[in-house]
C-alpha cells in the first residue's frame, strides 16, 4: 500500500486517449478562455476609463469580472496543458493550488452578488440616504471582505484535505476535485463530509440567503412604485437575477456526485456537467453586465467610437 511520502502526484484519467481531436479541443478551449478574459477585462477597463461609471455598483462588477478571470484561470491553463500530456499527471502540490484557487471563486461569486444585491436594496428602498450608505470606503472594505470571506471559507473547509495520506492516484475527471481527491485518501472520515456541509453553508447557503432578502425587498417596496421606476429596478436588477439564478443551477450540477449519474449518461456529459458553472458563468457576467445596463452599454459604445474618430485622424 502507497503512503503520502510515496504519492507524489495524480494521474487525470479522464481525458484518456483523445488522439487527434487533442488539436480541435486545444483550439475550442483556447478561444474560450482568451474570450473570456478579454471580454471581462473590457468591461473592468470600460468601468475604469468613464468617471460616470464610478459608483458602487460599477465598481463591485469589477470586482465580479476579476473573480471570472480568477476561476478561468484556475481552470482552463490545466486544461490546455493536459491535451498534449501523454501521462495527464498533476504534483500534488500544483493540484491543491489549482483546487484552491477553484473553490474560492464559487463563494466570491456569491459574495459578491450578495454585495451587489445589497447595493440594489439601499438604491431602491433608501434611495435619500444611499450616497451616504454606499460610499467609496464601505464599497471597497465589502470587496476586501468578499475574497477575505472566501479565502477563509476554503482554507477553513478543505485544508485537511493537504495532510491527508493518500493510496490512490487516479481522478476520474479532466481537473482536481477535492471530493475525487478525498476519495483516494487511505482513511476516509467523517470529516469530509462535514467539510462539504460547512463549506456550502458558509459560501453558498448564507451569501444566498442575503440575495434572496434584498430581492424580496426590493420586489415588496417596486410594488408600490410608479411604473417608471419598476421598469428602472427591473433593468438594474435583472442581470444579477439571471447570474444568480444559473449559479444556482451550475451549483446543483456540480453537487451531483458523479457515481450517481454515471450509468444514467454518457461519460462526456458527466464529465462536463459538473462544469457548467465554469465553463458558462464566467462568459455570462459581461455579457449581461456589458450589453443589458444601459450605462455600461453607452459608455463602450461611445469610447469605441471615439476612439474610431481618433484614429480617422
Amino acid at each position: 500500500m502507497e503512503n503520502s511520502s510515496e504519492v507524489v502526484s495524480f494521474v487525470l484519467a479522464a481525458y484518456g486517449n483523445i488522439g487527434e481531436l487533442k488539436y480541435m479541443y486545444f483550439v475550442i478551449i483556447l478561444f474560450w478562455y482568451l474570450s473570456i478574459c478579454v471580454a471581462n477585462t473590457v468591461l473592468i477597463v470600460v468601468i475604469r476609463v468613464d468617471i460616470q461609471l464610478h459608483e458602487p455598483m460599477y465598481i463591485l462588477l469589477c470586482s465580479l469580472c476579476v473573480n471570472q478571470i480568477n476561476v478561468s484561470t484556475s481552470l482552463y491553463p490545466l486544461l490546455l496543458s493536459q491535451m498534449f500530456s501523454d501521462s495527464h499527471e498533476v504534483t500534488l502540490p500544483w493540484c491543491f493550488l489549482h483546487m484552491s484557487c477553484m473553490y474560492i471563486s464559487g463563494p466570491a461569486e456569491f459574495c459578491s452578488l450578495a454585495a451587489m444585491a445589497y447595493d440594489r436594496y439601499i438604491s431602491v428602498c433608501h434611495p435619500l440616504r444611499y450616497n451616504v450608505i454606499m460610499n467609496t470606503e464601505r464599497v471597497f472594505v465589502m470587496i476586501l471582505f468578499v475574497w477575505i470571506y472566501s479565502f477563509l471559507s476554503v482554507i477553513l473547509s478543505f485544508s485537511f484535505i493537504f495532510s491527508l495520506k493518500f493510496c490512490g492516484t487516479i481522478i476520474e475527471n479532466v481537473y482536481c476535485n477535492h471530493r475525487l481527491i478525498i476519495r483516494l485518501s487511505c482513511l476516509v472520515s467523517v470529516h469530509s463530509f462535514l467539510s462539504d456541509i460547512f463549506f456550502l453553508f458558509v459560501s453558498f447557503f448564507i451569501p444566498f440567503t442575503l440575495i434572496s432578502v434584498s430581492y424580496v425587498k426590493i420586489l415588496a417596496v417596486c410594488q408600490k412604485t410608479s411604473t417608471e421606476n419598476k421598469q428602472k429596478a427591473v433593468t438594474t436588477c435583472a442581470p444579477q437575477i439571471v447570474s444568480v439564478s444559473n449559479l444556482f443551477v451550475g451549483s446543483i450540477f456540480h453537487s451531483i456526485d458523479s457515481s450517481f449519474i454515471v450509468t444514467q449518461v454518457p461519460n462526456e456529459v458527466r464529465i462536463i456537467l459538473p462544469m457548467y458553472m465554469l465553463i458558462f458563468q464566467p462568459m455570462l457576467t459581461p455579457f449581461l453586465y456589458g450589453f443589458k445596463l444601459p450605462k455600461i452599454r453607452h459608455s463602450w459604445k461611445r469610447l469605441l467610437f471615439k476612439r474610431k474618430s481618433i484614429a480617422l485622424f
